[in-house]
């Protein structure tokens, strides 16, 4: 008797060893975020259905069992026990994370599937404006967020400076030609969509290096986790420099937003594309390994010039050198402006394409274009541009509109639900909402779903937090029909003008909802402040959402000192021209409370990348450029303040005294004193190079 318990002991001992070794990646996941739950965690691997990805959780005895389809759904159905059991999730806006004693059980199998082939994740600019100095231990952070919510696809662009060295050193460049080429980190996204060349370096061949050695634990992370990396593709994007080395057939790309010369683009069928194509391929493939299986690059984005080229032979062209390097695998285009164009789809074998309807909080072209003319694709939302401070999301519209695709004309094309902001560093309710509903088949109704945001947000189901966020997506985050780009920007942030104009060349002031009703729902989550102590995800957004509140305000203050200016009416503009000066005191000492929000954090990453005083200098540099005066050395430049930032540090340092200057100016003027209007170009690029 005594034997046959101490076998079925070894047996079940045995089993739960046999469990726990699938997806180590994942439990490992587990140990380092989750630790109290890491040992009671089972993971096991169970068939797809239908060729898509499932999982389902038990609670046998004291186990938390997941038995999912891959790696990726396994941390899915991870994060879905956290978020709806325990009340615990991860964000880039602070983690809600604490030990839960007993685990909750689950009295029935919760079982959940998805229909799609797809989550996907990032746009080349998150990669700068959020990642440009991230450390190894900030893309552990981003991974296992990807992972929990169940991202399956990632661009992972990092690192391909050294492809292009490698590639250009082969075709007769010095080390230090080549790395002229190349973009500085805070400025690489534009680079490799082939809006410019340079701008940032010259980079050293240490931070190449650097970032060669952190995409390769990157992407051997996103291989335990199941999360397919999009490389970076050759689609004909070239130095200028080039055809004077080699005798090649190109065509000039001109410039981009304001004045930067943008890379050559190579024709393709020239015998030099197969040979250039053929090189980066076999750099890519030492650096990274050859199974890849996507691929991004847009020709001729933004504006780029295609006259002169066949579209839809060059086109036939790329894809056909990408598969003759890595065999089966998918090029990703951007669906943004007119691309990817009618002709280029024409050239291509569309079983190997997926598009990305990148903005999909304004636009519906996987309808009109008639699903991209019989093209797979994906529907993501952008939301932020320039990671702009700001509430803002159509929650619901984006609930809508993929349930409207999913049940359309063109629902055998549509194939996943992506995330594609420029800046991911906020509005954290934004991300998780988009990659849930890629495993929600119903039609969500945002009213509903908040309620458990809220309750896993804040591990609390606080009365005051759900009424205060029913408030929150009546106003900041609700669907109204108005296109805009990004959210609202703040006039703190705004090169001084009295002109009612936007902060940054396609954003916007318009607040599109009732501050006064967004402010009371502001109000209605500060109540809760007492019973949120030392709760870091409550504290983060309290900040967030009273910073909004602040910026709305300093619209009426603005309005307030420009009347007064035009009555020129001394005395009152005196008054409202301090009072607007203390909100934007008020704001920076607000931000400066917690390290989401303040310059230093941003400038202390860049600086700790850097390996010498002179890299540490250029990496700050590229911070503090991006974020002001952005580029080029061109005083009317399209994107000065185009990142604009409610941080502190930066309201005091850069905006304040901005501001005071300006002010300084009109009030000489109403005093019939001489003066001269400031120069605020010269101004910003001077306090980019200050150490």
């Amino acid at each position: 008797m005594k034997n046959k318990k101490l076998l079925a002991a070894l047996l079940l001992c045995l089993s739960a060893s046999v469990f726990a070794q699938d997806y180590p990646a994942v439990k490992q996941l587990a140990q380092r975020r989750v630790p109290w739950l890491a040992d009671k965690l089972v993971l096991k691997s169970i068939p797809a259905e239908n060729g898509k990805d499932v999982f389902e959780i038990t609670t046998p005895g004291k186990e938390v069992r997941i038995m999912a389809s891959s790696p990726s759904a396994a941390a899915a159905g991870l994060n879905w026990y956290l978020k709806y059991y325990c009340h615990r999730s991860m964000s880039h806006m602070g983690d809600n994370l604490a030990p839960v004693s007993p685990l909750p059980s689950i009295k029935e199998k919760v079982h959940i599937n998805t229909s799609y082939d797809y989550r996907y994740a990032l746009n080349y600019c998150t990669i700068s404006y959020t990642m440009s100095f991230y450390s190894w231990k900030d893309w552990e952070h981003e991974l296992d967020w990807m992972s929990l919510n169940g991202v399956n696809v990632m661009l992972a662009t990092m690192g391909t400076e050294a492809v292009w060295q490698h590639t250009l050193e082969r075709l007769g460049y010095s080390s230090d030609e080549a790395r002229k080429f190349v973009a500085g980190p805070g400025f690489t996204a534009w680079w490799l969509m082939g809006n410019l060349e340079g701008w940032g370096g010259p980079v050293t061949q240490q931070m190449i290096d650097q970032q060669t050695t952190l995409e390769k634990q990157v992407l051997a992370r996103m291989q335990g986790l199941g999360i397919a990396p999009v490389m970076q593709g050759f689609y004909g994007m070239i130095p200028v420099s080039l055809k004077e080395k080699m005798k090649i057939r190109v065509v000039e790309q001109g410039k981009w937003a304001g004045g930067f010369q943008r890379p050559d683009f190579l024709v393709p069928g020239d015998s030099a594309f197969t040979k250039i194509a053929g090189i980066y391929y076999e750099e890519m493939k030492k650096l990274y390994g050859s199974n890849i299986r996507f691929f991004a690059g847009d020709p001729f984005h933004e504006g780029g010039i295609s006259k002169g080229v066949d579209v839809t032979a060059a086109a036939r062209t790329i894809q056909q050198t990408m598969l003759q390097h890595f065999p089966g695998s998918t090029w990703v285009l951007q669906g943004w402006q007119a691309n990817p164009s009618g002709a280029l789809l024409a050239g291509l074998d569309k079983s190997k394409v997926l598009v990305q309807e990148l903005f999909g909080e304004n636009t519906a072209n996987w309808e009109t274009r008639k699903g991209y003319e019989g093209t797979a694709f994906i529907w993501c939302s952008v939301t932020n541009f320039g990671e702009k401070s700001g509430l803002y999301g159509k929650l619901q519209r984006f609930a809508d509109e993929t349930w409207r695709a999913a049940h359309s004309p063109y629902a055998a094309r549509f194939k996943g639900i992506g995330i594609m902001p420029e800046g991911i560093h906020n509005n954290p309710v934004i991300y998780d909402l988009m990659l849930e509903l890629a495993w929600r088949p119903e039609k969500t109704d945002i009213k509903e779903w908040i309620k458990s945001y809220v309750r896993y947000r804040y591990g609390s189901d606080n009365a005051q937090l759900q009424a205060a966020w029913q408030g929150l997506i009546a106003t900041a985050y609700s669907s109204f029909p108005q296109y805009q780009e990004g959210p609202n920007e703040s006039v703190f942030c705004a090169r001084p003008t009295l002109e009612d104009k936007p902060v940054s060349s396609w954003g916007t002031r318009k607040r599109n909802y009732d501050t006064r009703q967004f402010a009371e729902a502001v109000a209605e989550f500060m109540k809760a402040a007492p019973k949120m102590k030392d709760n870091a995800t409550y504290e983060i957004d309290a900040i967030d959402f009273q910073r909004q509140v602040t910026a709305n305000q300093g619209e009426e203050a603005f309005a307030g000192m420009v009347a007064a200016y035009k009555e020129k009416d001394l005395p009152a503009f005196k008054q409202t021209s301090n009072a607007f000066l203390a909100l934007i005191k008020q704001q920076d000492l607000l931000l400066s409370g917690s390290r989401h929000f303040r310059l230093d954090t941003w400038i202390t990453a860049a600086q700790n990348m850097g390996q010498t005083p002179a890299e540490k200098a250029l990496l700050v540099k590229n911070a503090k450029t991006q974020i002001t005066y952005w580029g080029p050395d061109n005083p009317e430049t399209d994107l000065h303040d185009y990142a604009n930032k409610e941080w502190g540090g930066l309201m005091r340092n850069f905006y304040l005294p901005r501001w005071k200057m300006y002010i300084t100016y009109l009030t000489a003027q109403l005093e019939g004193k001489p003066a001269t209007a400031p120069d605020f170009f010269q101004w910003e690029k001077q306090w980019t190079m200050q150490p």
